[in-house]
């Protein structure tokens, strides 16, 4: 069983009950177990800036499915919630990143681990901070570190 970490954000449609929603299935992953989950998050839309705040969470899943089957089994579960790829940075109504599967470095045709921007993004790193502060981003360093370099970004913790 490797330890994965989910990034998961949402600004259609209800976010607050998609996330929730999200954290669901990924309980019901095949060969997957969910560990852990953040708090949600409120964060400002980054690139198309026209668009809702975003609400984000992290989940960390234990699981045997390889890093190219998880990312089958997430990409199956945003387009069961309608996900429409639209353009790049769109308003959605549910964005699964995998972001690290234990401490693989991959580069593919449709996989980068760990995610590429991760580390600049305090929308991911604050949830990740929450329920993992000790881990390590493989070839970039602590989770602390980076959600430090990246403190001027606006992200609020909400309830939900």
């Amino acid at each position: 069983m490797t330890l994965a970490y989910v990034g998961i954000g949402s600004n259609l449609d209800g976010p607050i009950a998609r996330v929730a929603r999200a954290f669901e299935e990924l309980a019901q992953l095949p060969r997957t177990r969910l560990v852990n989950r953040s708090s949600l998050y409120r964060s400002a839309p980054r690139g198309f800036a026209e668009q809702p705040e975003f609400v984000n969470a992290v989940a960390e899943l234990e699981s045997s499915l390889s890093p190219q089957q998880m990312l089958k089994e997430l990409q199956g579960i945003e387009a069961r919630q309608g996900r429409r790829r639209s353009f790049p940075n769109a308003p959605r109504t549910l964005d699964l990143d995998l972001l690290l599967y234990g401490t693989v470095v991959l580069r593919s045709e449709n996989l980068t681990l760990p995610h590429p921007r991760m580390h600049e993004r305090a929308f991911v790193l604050k949830p990740l901070l929450e329920i993992a502060p000790a881990l390590e981003i493989p070839g970039i360093g602590p989770v602390g570190a980076c959600a430090k370099a990246c403190s001027a970004q606006t992200v609020e913790k909400i309830d939900g």
